[in-house]
């Protein structure tokens, strides 16, 4: 732990530096960037408005340190699934995709997962690519899986499918053609062992 001469805090040489929680933190750099926390399991989610997603991811890189760009996804929340089951609250569901970075320090510990929410019939938020370069791959995906249009992205081509594929296979609303006609791995009937279905007592 680092020791401290006398600071702003009034520590002196011999005391350690104040340390602060997970929670603590995210609430912070959710206050600066004018965002909102939550955090769970020890991960940090700052929800962030998306007509300002490129800058705040640009102040979180610059400000808070934060220069380590890890992935970006998509997220489908949806009352219409197609295949597995459903929320239990359909109708207290917000329809809406959500794009999700991850951001850490290459310093210390402090990471979190930047989150703008987008409604369903306007799926466009601005590309990290000028912030990141790697992040074109990552929008590319989104872009393939979900169909978000990232604005900015320069080569925001299919990434997977093929360019003549219809729809976007991560869609809760996408039907799995292939599980129509073939049962998931590990979804099959699974036949009792030898004398499992004999009466207590029978003899063998």
């Amino acid at each position: 732990m680092k020791m401290s001469k006398r600071n702003g805090a009034g520590l002196t040489a011999n005391q350690p530096e104040p340390t602060v929680t997970r929670e603590e933190w995210a609430e912070g750099v959710a206050d600066r960037l004018g965002g909102e926390a939550v955090v769970e399991f020890d991960t940090a989610r700052i929800y962030v408005d998306r007509e300002k997603w490129l800058s705040t991811i640009r102040r979180a890189r610059d400000e808070e340190g934060l220069n380590f760009f890890s992935w970006l996804t998509g997220i489908d929340w949806s009352k219409e699934v197609e295949v597995g089951e459903g929320v239990e609250d359909v109708d207290g569901l917000d329809e809406r995709f959500e794009v999700m970075c991850r951001l850490s320090s290459v310093e210390n510990s402090d990471a979190a997962h930047f989150v703008a929410r987008l409604p369903k019939d306007d799926a466009v938020i601005d590309s990290l690519v000028p912030l990141f370069g790697g992040a074109e791959w990552h929008e590319r995906e989104a872009h393939d899986m979900f169909g978000i249009d990232f604005r900015g992205n320069p080569n925001l081509v299919n990434l997977y499918l093929p360019d003549a594929f219809v729809g976007h296979p991560l869609l809760k609303s996408f039907p799995l053609l292939t599980r129509e006609v073939k049962p998931w791995p590990g979804d099959v009937d699974v036949e009792g062992m030898p004398g499992d279905d004999e009466e207590p007592g029978a003899e063998t």
